[in-house]
């Protein structure tokens, strides 16, 4: 190495240590983290994630191993708190800066926390989210909605609802915009008179019929194979009438039609009631959920999960502000419209049931 070629390192060496005496770097500070479940009182806190403290620790119980840190060092968040940040994030559908700041995270640490706990969440599934199939199960279920309208045999109430996302990019995007103009995933639900969710289907676009969802969901194929014998759903006209799925008589004639469409659409409310009460619980899925789309899935059945938790335990439904109502009216449309295909079993089988409600 010549001469020139020494004092040109000496001179970078000399710079480098210039600037690390003028501009050092900064100190890592660990600031306290709150701690939410002492912080608050009880209703404070409900007000911030949707819900009690008792629910949370039932829930943190079943994912709480799973989702902890391999270590504690460097001031790693622990189970408590990316629960919290997740809570947070569906009871706001707020920027992931915002839902950080809550426990005390980085925009990125907020988005690397929320995507594997709601999977953890929504792999809790199969113990919270079972459509009936004992004969105790369905004779409870059938009893309760019974009681609702005197509708006999119903075990469910089904439909979809649209749940907002950022545009998912590339060249299947416009598939996701649904017919209100905005990204969405159509998810279809069915639920039971309590608003539980026994079944939830949440992989199809929102341009996808409710009826096209049906067809090709799981619990088609348990209905026509006779798996739930004489039991029934209640749908809208959106649906085919079928032997197993009741839809209401668009033009109806006399009294014992009159008289089934009422208690059919009474029965199906608890549906729609279950949609308002989901989103009230959890806005992100109205106000939509700004994450990649490989991530929305688990986020809406990790939302379905809580919100039968939820049910279980008797939390009372959110309040929630005029314009957030306006929100969750929008997003909750089901996919109207009528369906061609009427099934001719399905026509004897609601004759049948007209002629019940005639001798009511």
């Amino acid at each position: 190495m010549s001469v020139s070629e020494n004092n040109m390192t000496d001179d970078e060496d000399f710079m480098e240590l210039a600037l690390l005496v003028d501009f050092p770097r900064k100190r890592k500070m660990f600031l306290k983290r709150p701690n939410h479940f002492t912080k608050w009182r009880d209703e404070q806190f409900f007000n911030r994630v949707r819900l009690s403290k008792n629910t949370v620790y039932f829930i943190l119980d079943h994912i709480k191993e799973r989702i902890a840190s391999p270590t504690n060092r460097n001031n790693a968040v622990t189970p408590e708190q990316k629960l919290l940040i997740t809570l947070r994030y569906y009871a706001t559908g707020s920027f992931l800066t915002v839902c950080g700041d809550f426990v005390g995270v980085t925009k990125s640490t907020a988005s690397q926390i929320i995507r594997p706990v709601s999977h953890e969440l929504a792999l809790l599934r199969p113990t919270f989210i079972n459509f009936p199939s004992s004969s105790t199960e369905i004779d409870a279920i059938r009893q309760t909605f019974y009681n609702v309208a005197k509708f006999p045999k119903c075990v469910g109430a089904i439909d979809c609802t649209q749940v907002r996302i950022i545009s998912p990019g590339g060249l299947d995007a416009e598939i996701y915009r649904n017919r209100k103009g905005y990204f969405s995933i159509n998810v279809q639900t069915i639920c039971d008179a309590d608003l539980r969710i026994q079944n939830i289907v949440a992989t199809f676009p929102g341009s996808n019929h409710g009826s096209t969802i049906f067809n090709y969901s799981s619990i088609r194929g348990k209905f026509e194979r006779g798996e739930m014998k004489d039991s029934i759903l209640v749908g809208d006209s959106g649906y085919a009438l079928k032997t197993f799925l009741m839809t209401p008589f668009l033009n109806p004639f006399g009294d014992g039609q009159n008289t089934f469409n009422e208690a059919q659409i009474r029965t199906k409310n608890a549906i729609e009631r279950s949609y308002g009460v989901w989103k009230k619980r959890f806005p992100v899925l109205a106000v939509g959920i700004n994450m990649k789309l490989e991530s929305v899935e688990s986020i809406i059945v990790a939302t379905a999960v809580l919100h039968n938790i939820a049910c279980y335990f008797g939390e009372q439904t959110p309040r929630v502000t005029h314009q957030l109502e306006q929100v969750i009216d929008l997003s909750t449309f089901s996919t109207r419209g009528t369906v061609n295909n009427v099934n001719e079993d399905g026509t004897l089988q609601r004759n049948k049931l007209v002629r019940y409600f005639e001798s009511l």
